[in-house]
């Protein structure tokens, strides 16, 4: 067993005694004083062991939670990341793959709605930190890659498949990422649920397949459609609708 591991696993054991005891789990204090020294010192002027300090532990009960004082700006992201990444490979093969990543995509959303004033503090430290926006920007690569890799599983076979889903997995993390930065600068007022949902259903709008055609009672009703080679599904369906005269 990897020490990293046997660190998690320790620190699995404290926070259950912890939480039997009635106490606060060590995590959270360790998340807490660092942001209050964070927002009273500054990011750079805070040390581990001025956190540690704080959180009245010792240093080496930081490092057992988080490998670097960046990890403790992030604390919840390696579990968001490990629920999608078991939510998308939990699907039976057979959901429409856009809708699936963009349903993926709304766990991070969750995450951050989960106590938004936090979200809000990590959100004006970040943009004051270029490192911290170096070290979002590559866990927002390692979600992104996560879309990607089921997308083009789900893609296999398809011409251009790899392509599609590297497509599909930068525009589902733009779209949310966008509408998120959005809620966020208006510090975390209004329905961010209804946001996120409003950018993402223009991604599905965009490449999600359409709406299961629909077969005319009457065997006469014959519809011939000309589209180019290599048309998105959704763009022959619309094409179809417009020549029925759908709506």
């Amino acid at each position: 067993m990897s020490s990293s591991r046997a660190a998690a696993r320790r620190a699995e054991k404290d926070e259950t005694a912890q939480a039997a005891a009635g106490k606060p789990p060590m995590r959270d204090a360790l998340v807490a004083a660092a942001f209050r020294l964070f927002l009273e010192r500054g990011y750079e002027q805070t040390t581990v062991e001025d956190i540690v300090g704080l959180a009245g532990v010792g240093r080496r009960s930081f490092f057992r939670y988080f490998p670097s004082k960046e990890d403790v700006v992030f604390p919840d992201h390696e579990r968001c990341l490990a629920d999608m990444t078991a939510f998308l490979a939990s699907g039976e093969g057979t959901e429409e793959p856009v809708a699936r990543v963009c349903d993926a995509a709304r766990l991070v959303l969750r995450m951050y709605a989960e106590n938004p004033t936090f979200s809000v503090q990590r959100y004006r430290l970040t943009k004051r930190v270029p490192g911290l926006r170096a070290y979002e920007l590559s866990v927002v690569w390692r979600y992104e890659r996560a879309l990607a890799e089921y997308l083009r599983a789900r893609f296999a076979g398809r011409r251009d498949g790899t392509l599609q889903a590297d497509v599909i997995a930068a525009a589902v993390v733009a779209a949310h990422n966008n509408a998120l930065r959005s809620w966020l600068r208006s510090d975390g007022q209004g329905d961010a649920t209804a946001t996120v949902d409003h950018a993402l259903g223009y991604v599905q709008s965009a490449f999600g397949a359409g709406p299961a055609p629909v077969v005319a009672e009457e065997p006469e009703d014959v519809v011939v459609v000309v589209s180019r080679r290599g048309a998105p599904l959704w763009r022959v369906v619309q094409e179809i609708e417009t020549t029925l005269g759908r709506d």
